[in-house]
């Protein structure tokens, strides 16, 4: 039931498949994690999973602190979301802008997100894990399970 009345209520944000790939205006309400975020749009509070990416977990310090926290420090408090998908726990599914920044796209650059090839269709993703790796900072840093939080998930 409760599954129903968010896919309804994301209906109202989002009504019709050909409005999946505009964009609206959000306010951003918190941002739990580096690849998760609540936002109001519409007057409708929303949870986002950041499209193509993979953020080390909490418990997986110091990586997924660090995610969250440049996360947050380069997510405005007005946002753009451009919904995707939506996963099987109701949330959205989608690419988050500052202007023309795309948030997600930063995180895989800055080295703070790995690239979830299983859901992951847009090639720009792969190629800035490409350049993000040669660089040998943040997950990239050293080896480990920090670099695949799926894996890790699995196993915990």
């Amino acid at each position: 039931m409760l599954r129903i009345i968010i896919m309804l209520s994301l209906l109202a944000i989002f009504p019709t498949s050909a409005m999946a790939r505009s964009s609206i205006e959000c306010t951003v309400l918190s941002i739990y994690d580096g690849d998760t975020m609540t936002l109001r749009c519409v007057g409708q509070k929303v949870k986002v999973r950041l499209y193509c990416i993979d953020t080390a977990e909490m418990k997986q310090t110091p990586w997924g602190i660090q995610a969250r926290d440049y996360l947050r420090s380069i997510t405005p408090k007005k946002v753009s979301l451009v919904k995707i998908d939506t996963d099987r726990y109701g949330r959205i599914v989608g690419e988050v802008y500052s202007d023309q920044l795309n948030l997600n796209l930063a995180l895989i650059k800055a080295s703070k997100a790995a690239v979830y090839n299983t859901y992951c269709k847009k090639p720009e993703y792969k190629k800035a894990e490409r350049h993000a790796k040669k660089s040998h900072n943040g997950i990239w840093s050293q080896s480990g399970l920090h670099q695949t939080p799926w894996i890790w998930r699995r196993k915990h």
